[in-house]
């Protein structure tokens, strides 16, 4: 596949990128790399391997579910700056 100005240009235009006329060069340039390196990928047989689903063989290193106890209410707000006995108290952030 040719990268040409006039493709990136197309692709530019698809994604909202804006690209400088001076950096279009380079941009041509980086892009046939990119291609070119595809392309060599596509010249290994991977005839017989299986897709990765993931990169590691790690399976599941979440810890388990445990049911625990938690501080009551009154050692949650015994330390609250300003509180209602039941509820937290903080200033007023949202006017109507």
């Amino acid at each position: 596949m040719q990268v040409d100005s006039k493709l990136v240009s197309h692709l530019a235009h698809l994604s909202r990128l804006n690209v400088a006329p001076e950096k279009m060069d380079k941009l041509v340039a980086d892009m046939q790399d990119l291609v070119g390196f595809v392309e060599k990928l596509n010249e290994l047989d991977t005839t017989g391997i299986a897709p990765l689903m993931h990169m590691g063989d790690a399976k599941n290193v979440l810890r388990e579910d445990e049911v625990k106890g938690s501080i009551s209410r009154a050692e949650a707000l015994q330390n609250a700056p300003d509180t209602d006995g039941t509820f937290f108290k903080v200033p007023k952030v949202i006017s109507k």
